[in-house]
């Protein structure tokens, strides 16, 4: 339900960019190949300790994220491919993002926090391949409060909160929490069917 209305809220604004960059000669494999060198460069600016900065430009690689598909949609050039593409780069932004604060963190010798992004790393990927894997199978599996969208905005809060130790044991437990959340319904839809 949240996944919904979130949807409903943020599809007339993505709607409205993607009709502005159609007449651009932009296209969304391009914009799905900027947001993830966006996020080296997020990556690097956090492995530096400029957490600051690097909280607005979580929120700026995050953009991309959205400006790809809404541009997708509003030129009618869907793939198959270019899901795939941006499937695939999202979880390397993810993870090269991850990386660069867990080099922050193991350069400061701060033993709680690298442990802690470990765990929102391995949470936030086995959450999408959970999803993916569901949808091999052919169900339908988008259970879950703590999706991409929930934890880009989460982390980009405790970075320019400097409150990173709250936020990094929620994304640890919460990501990893839903992974688990999306394997319950695929086992009911599939019980007594095997």
């Amino acid at each position: 339900m949240l996944n919904r209305a979130r949807r409903a809220l943020a599809q007339p604004v993505s709607d409205l960019a993607g009709r502005i960059l159609a007449r651009t000669p932009l296209t969304p494999n391009l914009l799905t190949l900027i947001g993830f060198l966006l996020a080296v460069v997020v990556a690097c600016v956090l492995a530096t300790g400029h957490l600051f900065l690097g909280g607005f430009l979580v929120l700026l690689s995050g953009v991309f994220d959205i400006l790809d598909g809404a541009l997708a949609r509003a030129t009618g050039h869907i793939t198959r491919f270019g899901g795939l593409l941006d499937s695939t780069l999202d979880r390397f932004s993810e993870a090269v993002i991850f990386l660069g604060l867990l080099a922050f963190y193991v350069e400061r010798g701060s033993y709680q926090e690298s442990l802690l992004v470990c765990a929102a790393l391995i949470g936030s990927i086995m959450t999408s391949y959970v999803r993916a894997r569901a949808e091999g199978l052919g169900l339908k599996c988008e259970v879950g409060i703590f999706t991409r969208p929930e934890r880009v905005i989460l982390l980009a809060i405790g970075l320019i909160a400097n409150q990173m130790l709250v936020i990094l044991w929620i994304m640890a437990v919460l990501s990893n929490l839903v992974a688990v959340q999306r394997v319950i319904p695929v086992w009911r839809k599939t019980r007594g069917t095997e």
